[in-house]
């Protein structure tokens, strides 16, 4: 029995569409899914992996690993390649300096504060004559969570020293308690030796840098318009510098910072400058081991923004970009943003989700110096130059 020659014909051009999907998924990955299944997975070799590289400041490591393996789950594509994230710690201020001597390559920065990415955005302009990051392209450069700068103290020290609120006088209470040389003996506790504060190297991690800013404008007694010329101040070099010199270690990186704090205790640290988020994240760890950890606010803040920052250089490619932004807008979205909130200590850039949900780590560490809606009001970011001075000085007369 022959075959109907109509059915030779519709068998013929089947054969042909099937090989022409065939062919067209070997040299296009996006049309892959549309071959046949069998020949697909059989034949066809799978597409390459886009690969990303994430520098961040190690204080948002766990959220982002966690947000990273959430996000992969759902098996994002771009052009019909998988995507792959690599995830590398690391100083605020450290990345940026690495990327502008050309020590790493990646595709996206996103240190601690939008302070760091607005210097990189002058330096790497003065080195490439181009910018490699544009902080007002909020497609490719956007704050990912809030946390504000604060005092850390295990809670006896830091009663002894201040009470429950100390008020506009923190930093001056700070600084005649750090520069003491009866140390705690002057507060009735001469069993606790000197009074011990630290904070991170502006040089390396934007807490530091934050510190110092905070610091010069405590001294100025102002929280806009800070110059080069306050920093020169001899009266302002001079009693910085005292302060300073009180301290035995500077961290690298916040993050790690804190965790040493609690390995450590007050036999290291009376009193630390750090993000609210890594109180927070760290204060269950410190119950059992030296007393519970007691949140200080400052008269005036800084608002740290973690900036997700894409970079346009010539190693990162179109797909990477792609696939950076569509990690940024999984990071930005009510899910992942509601995480940073409830299991990190976060403080989200929607304003939509409420910090005093049932559950939230800040109704829960009320009683442990944690506020909810009373911040104190943020300083003016200080222009580049002055920024600069203040890193030069530190730098020149302190290091580390």
């Amino acid at each position: 029995m022959k075959t109907p020659k109509i059915n030779w014909i519709l068998l013929t051009v089947f054969g042909i569409a099937s090989l022409a999907v065939f062919v067209f998924s070997l040299v296009n990955p996006a049309f892959r899914g549309n071959a046949y299944a069998p020949l697909r997975e059989g034949l066809l070799p799978p597409p390459d992996p886009i690969q990303i590289t994430i520098y961040y400041g190690t204080e948002k490591r766990d959220w982002l690993e966690q947000m990273r393996e959430d996000f992969l789950q759902t098996d994002p594509r771009v052009n019909g390649h998988p995507i792959e994230i690599e995830l590398e710690g690391m100083g605020s201020r450290e990345m940026v300096l690495s990327v502008l001597d050309g020590s790493i390559e990646p595709t996206v920065l996103s240190p601690a504060s939008s302070l760091q990415i607005s210097l990189f955005q002058d330096l790497s302009t003065q080195k490439f004559g181009q910018a490699m990051v544009n902080t007002a392209d909020q497609q490719n450069c956007h704050p990912l969570v809030e946390t504000p700068l604060v005092l850390v103290a295990w809670k006896e020290r830091g009663q002894a020293l201040w009470g429950l609120n100390p008020g506009g006088d923190l930093w001056k209470e700070l600084w005649d308690a750090a520069t003491d040389p009866q140390g705690w003996a002057s507060y009735g506790h001469p069993d606790w030796g000197f009074f011990k504060f630290g904070h991170t190297s502006p040089l390396k991690s934007n807490s530091g840098f934050m510190t110092s800013i905070l610091l010069a404008y405590e001294y100025h007694q102002k929280s806009a318009n800070l110059s080069v010329a306050d920093i020169q101040n001899p009266g302002f070099q001079s009693w910085f510098l005292q302060l300073e010199s009180s301290i035995t270690d500077f961290g690298d990186s916040t993050g790690s910072y804190m965790r040493d704090i609690i390995a450590y205790g007050p036999s290291k640290y009376d009193v630390v400058a750090v993000y609210e988020s890594v109180a927070i994240e760290q204060a269950e760890n410190a119950i059992g081991r030296y007393g519970e950890l007691y949140i200080y606010y400052p008269p005036r803040t800084l608002m740290s923004d973690h900036p997700y920052c894409i970079l346009d250089a010539d190693w990162v490619d179109a797909d990477q970009q792609t696939a950076a932004r569509l990690f940024l807008d999984y990071l930005l979205s009510d899910p992942a943003q509601e995480s940073a909130v409830m299991d990190f200590g976060f403080r989200s850039v929607d304003p939509d989700i409420a910090l005093d949900q049932t559950g939230s780590p800040f109704l829960v560490l009320g009683a442990n110096g944690i506020q909810i809606d009373s911040l104190p009001p943020e300083v003016e970011v200080p222009k580049g130059d002055v920024l600069d001075a203040l890193l030069d000085f530190w730098a020149r007369n302190v290091s580390d």
